[in-house]
């Protein structure tokens, strides 16, 4: 179903897309301008979290959306990125901070600590389910469907606060379908005391991907810098290069808020998609 077209570019909806993994959701698909007119380009894919908040205030519940096809197109126009294919994947109120929230980090902990985890949550996080509906049923149905690039080195991944949790989570999980990724205030609180282990035996090779984290100094964000701060150090001693392969930038008086992220979304285009 076509949600809307104009000079940008076209976004078609598939609504309910069913799974095994996960229960069923809308997604939301951006198919950048010129997709109709050359049949022969093939295109690299975004997938986004929070697909809602993505492109238009009408379905965004806090009517500011990040706009991400408008800071596309304007680095495409200017030659700056190579345009790209956005899945966004609308999230589920109710299944959100589960499918969000990183399993594997928490087997680092005794398995009192999970107990106690798995009371305060509700269960146990969601989140490798999550990934198989990416990995195992939305790809190949993108790839199958629409002109994608479909290698590592075109698929990017990207979110804000949780979101930017299970962007990272997919990178490290799937660093075969996944070449870059884009943190955007990531919450950190959420693995408190258990992403360090974690990273150290999962980053990807820094040879064959990319992060991108960033974070604000108020309201949440300004819970991130210190965790921040530890994350950073794993990246450079795992070989990650700043502003190579590897990104972090803070911006002071921003709050956690997808205004705030959509006016700078266009800086983590760039260094993913470039």
């Amino acid at each position: 179903m076509i949600i809307s077209n104009d000079p940008l570019g076209c976004m078609v909806r598939l609504e309910d897309f069913p799974s095994r993994h996960v229960p069923v959701r809308h997604v939301d698909i951006w198919l950048p301008a010129g997709y109709e007119a050359d049949s022969a380009r093939r295109y690299p894919v975004l997938y986004m979290h929070d697909g809602q908040n993505c492109f238009l205030p009408e379905y965004c519940p806090y009517d500011v959306p990040w706009s991400v096809q408008t800071a596309m197109g304007k680095l495409a126009a200017a030659g700056e990125i190579e345009p790209a294919i956005i899945v966004a994947i609308w999230s589920l109120a109710p299944l959100r901070y589960l499918e969000y929230r990183p399993a594997r980090p928490f087997l680092y902990l005794s398995e009192l600590a999970r107990r106690r985890i798995l009371a305060d949550l509700g269960g146990w996080p969601r989140s490798d389910s999550y990934l198989e509906f990416i990995v195992e049923e939305l790809k190949p149905f993108i790839d199958a469907n629409y002109r994608t690039r479909t290698d590592r080195a075109h698929t990017a991944i990207m979110g804000s606060s949780m979101g930017g949790l299970i962007s990272l989570y997919a990178i490290c999980e799937y660093p075969d379908v996944f070449g870059a990724a884009g943190c955007i205030a990531t919450h950190w609180p959420a693995v408190e005391g258990v992403i360090a282990p974690y990273l150290q035996g999962y980053l990807p090779d820094p040879a064959t991907h990319r992060i991108y984290f960033d974070f604000g100094t108020e309201t949440l964000d300004a819970l991130y810098r210190p965790t921040q701060t530890l994350v950073d150090a794993l990246m450079s001693d795992s070989g990650y290069m700043n502003g190579l392969n590897w990104m972090t930038r803070d911006f002071p008086g921003t709050r956690h808020f997808e205004a705030d992220w959509a006016a700078r979304v266009h800086i983590p285009l760039k260094f993913m998609l470039s």
